[in-house]
């Protein structure tokens, strides 16, 4: 594998601005320095219309986002939650991504606003991302969009919840979710793999920062085996179908990789979609890596698939 060439300028960029790795910031730090995140993100695209919600949840008030796309609904929903490790991203950081989404997969984007660590430990983010996705659910008609094509996505710390909302769906007889799309998604926190060795240094996302996270959003390390916390160690059966992307200089890679293959075992139709070149992060920066428009299209077009699936 060779590391792309945008993806080794963006790295040297970071490293000539001294940019320090997540698990030496204070939280207030790491919150300020995921900002930089929006000026990697090119041109906003322009998309039909959005509106902001707040949602109750338990013990507290969430805000959702609601991009929708050009022409009549009711649309398909891909709810979305962000990435940051538990800990740091919101809304506005994620903002042109979920535009970029909303193109791509021609749909309604819900973004959840969640909890965060430390403030608000597991399962507060889980939690949270099912409330928005069930709220969504009960409130279509009224915003317009169509409560019956529902499909969860999340990037890294947010590629957990979006399995994880899937799964408590399931467990609770809860929204029907047609399709997830998990991008390099955690989804074993207390696991070892190679990867986290191969990669734990120099591209972006390293192993100790991992472990800060993990250790901010699972004070309790025995929760690690809970699947909600690591889904790997569920019961994956009955889960909805799956997109995997994955990130070959990326600490996640293996757990993303077994993963899609845990998925297939439990009978799941599962496409993976390997990017061999690519760090962790890279559908955060499409302003800088060219390579993440495509994956945005192919992704988009495995979404608009399955929500054509469900009006056949």
């Amino acid at each position: 594998m060779t590391l792309d060439a945008q993806a080794k300028g963006l790295l040297d960029a970071l490293t000539a601005q001294g940019m320090k790795s997540f698990e030496q910031m204070t939280v207030p730090e790491s919150r300020e320095t995921a900002q930089a995140f929006i000026g990697l993100q090119g041109d906003a695209e322009a998309v039909g219309e959005i509106s902001d919600e707040t949602i109750a949840v338990a013990g507290g008030k969430i805000p959702v986002r609601i991009y929708r796309p050009t022409g009549a609904g009711p649309h398909p929903v891909m709810m979305y939650f962000h990435g940051g490790g538990f800990v740091f991203g919101d809304l506005g950081i994620v903002d042109k991504v979920c535009r970029t989404w909303c193109n791509a997969a021609q749909a309604a984007i819900v973004s959840v606003g969640y909890r965060k660590a430390p403030e608000h430990t597991f399962p507060t983010a889980a939690e949270d991302c099912y409330a928005a996705t069930s709220w969504t659910v009960e409130n279509a008609k009224r915003l317009g969009l169509d409560g019956q094509r529902i499909a969860v996505c999340g990037d890294s710390a947010g590629g957990n919840l979006a399995t994880v909302v899937a799964m408590m769906a399931r467990d609770r007889k809860g929204p029907k979710i047609v399709y997830q799309m998990l991008v390099y998604p955690v989804t074993d926190v207390g696991g070892d793999y190679p990867s986290r060795t191969e990669n734990g240094e120099g591209y972006m996302l390293t192993s100790a920062a991992m472990k800060w996270f993990i250790g901010h959003y699972l004070p309790n390390p025995g929760d690690a085996e809970n699947a909600y916390a690591s889904p790997i160690r569920g019961n994956l059966k009955g889960l909805p179908p799956a997109t995997v992307v994955t990130a070959g200089f990326d600490p996640l890679r293996d757990e993303g990789d077994a993963y899609a293959k845990a998925l297939s075992s439990a009978g799941v139709a599962v496409e993976h979609l390997r990017n061999p070149s690519m760090i962790h992060g890279f559908m955060w920066v499409m302003g800088v890596i060219g390579h993440a428009r495509g994956v945005y299209d192919q992704a988009g077009q495995h979404l608009r698939r399955a929500f054509s699936a469900r009006t056949a």
